[in-house]
């Protein structure tokens, strides 16, 4: 086992909270993900590179993300995974986990409460509500759901941290409030629309709609051009090049330009779920 640095002079993830960009933050929770796969896989050590590589960035921005949680590993060694592990849990405040609260009982609903990936992780779903006649009274994955008329004093012996919005447009703002009232300062809605609520509480937003339109259109992008299009422009460029034109001539040089996805960097936004 190799030695491994702690945060310097004890610092705690509360500590260190403040200081780390948003992009930074949705980082670290893919770090952590291919972390708990690694510890699954009985794997004891990992390089920058190899832990870069399976989060899909390079070693350069990993290094500089993890720079945030101070001295964490050995030059020339690696990380040791557990201790990493536990390092980011607790700067992504997962250390004492978490109890969520979800409303809306519909498909969408029951298959995130049926979902045991957040269990693993720190979550573990309290409490399930919904209106419908039909719906209450019926058990999902052990819990019974109950109707969203007793939500306040649920809340109240629940005690959740996180409530989950799965509800239809036209009832997102109501329940929304509901939970502000209830006191949830940390709300994740899978409307679409926007959600109103006080500055002191955090309103993230999955629109699965606009993901699939971001994948749409990455798709028309890399798609090859096609071949009527393609033999219309090779021609159109060969009429006006010039004949004498070399292959090292400037007017054939093409120049190239990069692309990045963007991650979220403010209340509210648009994540990926």
């Amino acid at each position: 086992m190799t030695e491994q640095h702690e945060a310097p002079s004890g610092v705690s993830g509360r500590a260190l909270q403040k200081d780390i960009p948003q992009a930074t933050v949705a980082r670290l929770a893919t770090y952590l993900r291919v972390l708990a796969m690694l510890a699954d896989d009985g794997v004891a050590i990992v390089s920058s590179e190899e832990l870069a590589v399976a989060a899909g960035v390079n070693s350069a921005k990993l290094r500089k993300d993890l720079s945030f949680l101070g001295p964490n590993g050995v030059r020339g060694v690696g990380y040791d995974v557990a201790k990493l592990r536990t390092r980011i849990e607790d700067v992504l405040g997962l250390s004492q986990g978490h109890r969520v609260v979800l409303v809306g009982a519909g498909n969408l609903g029951r298959a995130l409460v049926g979902y045991g990936g957040f269990r693993r992780r720190g979550f573990t779903v309290v409490g399930m509500f919904d209106s419908h006649p039909e719906v209450i009274g019926r058990s999902v994955a052990g819990l019974v759901v109950r109707d969203v008329a007793d939500l306040a004093p649920a809340i109240d012996a629940l005690k959740p941290t996180i409530a989950v919005i799965t509800v239809p447009d036209d009832a997102a703002q109501d329940v929304c409030d509901l939970l502000v009232a209830s006191g949830l300062q940390s709300i994740l809605s899978f409307a679409p629309c926007e959600l109103t609520a006080p500055e002191t509480v955090e309103v993230r937003r999955v629109d699965l709609a606009v993901e699939l339109q971001m994948l749409s259109f990455e798709t028309a992008r890399n798609a090859p051009p096609l071949p009527e299009v393609a033999h219309a422009v090779s021609g159109r460029i060969a009429h006006r090049a010039p004949a004498h034109t070399a292959a090292g001539h400037p007017a054939l040089k093409h120049s190239t330009s990069s692309h990045s996805a963007t991650e979220p960097s403010s209340k509210g936004s648009v994540v990926t779920p």
